[in-house]
Formats: structure tokens, C-alpha cells, sequence
């Protein structure tokens, strides 16, 4: 049997994550959409979660729970995922494109990111699938990251397209590189079989992206402040790149009803450039170390986060 890649603490023991049950709602999440404050053990190749303070917890983050009433199979586990929000120095991050032909999550907008192995180290599974989706490797001494928040994702997302096939917690890691947007651009080479664009987004953007309501019925309304379209690379047949005006409100999409394929920004996305935005405005916001974390204070969207101190390019999470 494989092993179990998602554990909870519970009643002072560890215990696998059912594929069948909410992680949320086993962590004792109460009603509403959430996000829940979660403490987190940052290990080799595994998460281990728990509602109260643990020995060994590394940090204390937000926890999204996926859309309700989604009925999973009882017969798996809880798989675990890495992704990279890709901080340039000139503040850009990096999202990706999938291609159409992926089984998982067509089309839609992301972050770099993927599975970790199990004796891997979290961050370095996250920047071994940076390199393998985008061709980037990050020089050691030249980058620091922080954990910024759990995802608890299942796919299909509705059951309208079908019984889900995959759940996963998603650890989004920031990681802030000391090269520019320019600099970075230069050394991108996106994988065609899992690529087919990529685009850097400044805060404003990402903003106007991430304050769109996936699950609701809400009206795109279009700011005056904001420019028509966005400016990604798309890959060519021939391994090339172009580029290409997208328009803003392919970003604004939110998720369709009856399709899968809709161009947009992936819901976990957009709870990740939340919590980027607010990283970002804490660290900007006042005098302090560079790259240093510091708690944001209470928001809409956190007020769970943990001051946390930045990680010089290591693999291993603070303690």
C-alpha cells in the first residue's frame, strides 16, 4: 500500500487523509466557505496537519476546503502537490497555461507546479516541477520562499462533469527570486507537452484576478483602471514562442457550469494571488528586512497566518 502522503492529528495521533473525506471537515472546520487557520508539518515528502499547535508544526496556514457537496470514492488516499507562485524582483509572478490535452485541469491558468515524491523535500519537488514546466532553475543563495497557504482540491470540481477522479492538498509555496521579469524571461523554455502559454502578472492584475468569485453567478464588471488585455507567450508548433494580447476578461472568467475547457484562472489560483497580494502588501508596507515575512494583520481573506521568517534557498522549512 502507498503511502500516505496527507496525515491529520487527531486526538494526538496521526492518521491518513481519506480520498472519501473533507480534510477540513475532519480538521473540525466549521460552517462557512472558509479559509481555516491550519498548523502544518513541513515534511519530507508529506503534510502533516492538525486545527491546534503540534511539536514539529512549521506554520500556521490558511486551509481552503474544496466547493460542497462533491461525493468522492472511499477506496484512496489524500495526494499531495507542490506549487511555485514565482516572485520576480521587479514583483511579477509567474502562471502558466495548460495545454488541451492534459487529463487534468485543460486549459486553465496556474501556477508551476505538480506531485512530490515521497522522500522529497517539499520545496525541492516544487522547484524540480518549476524546471520541468518552465525550464527555470533557480541559483542556490539567490531566491528565499515562505509557505503561503493549503488548497484542498478535488477534480472534476463538479459533479456535473463527472465523479471526481483525483483530491489532493495543494501547498502553495512563494518563492521571491532576485532575478527580474526580464532576466527570468530570457531563461524560459515551457515544456509543450504541459504548456501552451505563459505570462507574468503585476499586482494590479493579479488583484482584479484574484477579487473575481468562482461558484456564484457574479457579473464581470471590467475596471476602467485596468488595461484591455495582458501580454502572454504562446508556444508555436515548431517550439517557438509569439506573442499574444489576451484579453482581461479571459483572466475574469470564473468557472463555468457545463464545460471543463473554458480558458481562465483556476480557483486554487486565485485564493494563491490572494494570499501572494497580501504577503506582498505586509512585506512592502512598512519598514522591515528585505524578503522578511510579517503578519499582514486581520483581512477578508486571513486572518491565520503566522508571522514566518524567509527561507534563503534552502530546502528545509523553518522550524
Amino acid at each position: 500500500m502507498a503511502a500516505a502522503r496527507v496525515l491529520l492529528l487527531l486526538s494526538g495521533r496521526p492518521e491518513s487523509a481519506s480520498f472519501a473525506q473533507s480534510v477540513c471537515g475532519r480538521l473540525g472546520a466549521g460552517p462557512g466557505l472558509g479559509p481555516w487557520p491550519t498548523y502544518c508539518g513541513l515534511k519530507r515528502g508529506q503534510l502533516l496537519l492538525s486545527d491546534k499547535p503540534f511539536p514539529g508544526a512549521s506554520a500556521r496556514l490558511p486551509l481552503q476546503p474544496r466547493p460542497p457537496g462533491t461525493e468522492l470514492p472511499t477506496n484512496r488516499g489524500v495526494d499531495l502537490g507542490v506549487a511555485i507562485i514565482l516572485q520576480t524582483s521587479d514583483q511579477a509572478v509567474l502562471l502558466t497555461r495548460r495545454t488541451r490535452t492534459l487529463r487534468v485541469s485543460p486549459n486553465l491558468w496556474v501556477p508551476p507546479g505538480g506531485h512530490v515524491e515521497l522522500h522529497e523535500e517539499l520545496l525541492d519537488g516544487g522547484l524540480r516541477e518549476l524546471w520541468e514546466e518552465s525550464g527555470l532553475q533557480l541559483p542556490q543563495g539567490q531566491f528565499s520562499w515562505v509557505p503561503l497557504g493549503l488548497w484542498e482540491s478535488a477534480y472534476p470540481p463538479m459533479l456535473s462533469w463527472g465523479l471526481p477522479k483525483y483530491h489532493h492538498i495543494i501547498l502553495y509555496l512563494l518563492v521571491v527570486s532576485q532575478e527580474s521579469q526580464q532576466q527570468l524571461q530570457a531563461r524560459i523554455q515551457p515544456n509543450p507537452s504541459e504548456v501552451s502559454a505563459f505570462m507574468w502578472l503585476g499586482p494590479d492584475v493579479a488583484a482584479a484576478v484574484a477579487a473575481t468569485e468562482d461558484w456564484t453567478e457574479t457579473p464581470i464588471s471590467l475596471s476602467q483602471d485596468l488595461p484591455p488585455s495582458v501580454l502572454t507567450m504562446e508556444l508555436e508548433d515548431d517550439g517557438g514562442t509569439r506573442p499574444l494580447a489576451l484579453p482581461i476578461s479571459t483572466l475574469l472568467q470564473t468557472t463555468p457550469t457545463s464545460t471543463e475547457s473554458t480558458e481562465r484562472v483556476s480557483t486554487g489560483t486565485k485564493f494563491a494571488l490572494r494570499l501572494w497580494l497580501q504577503h506582498l502588501g505586509s512585506v512592502t508596507s512598512g519598514p522591515c528586512e528585505r524578503g522578511a515575512h510579517v503578519d499582514p494583520g486581520p483581512t477578508k481573506e486571513e486572518q491565520n497566518m503566522d508571522p514566518l521568517p524567509p527561507n534563503q534557498g534552502s530546502g528545509k522549512p523553518s522550524a
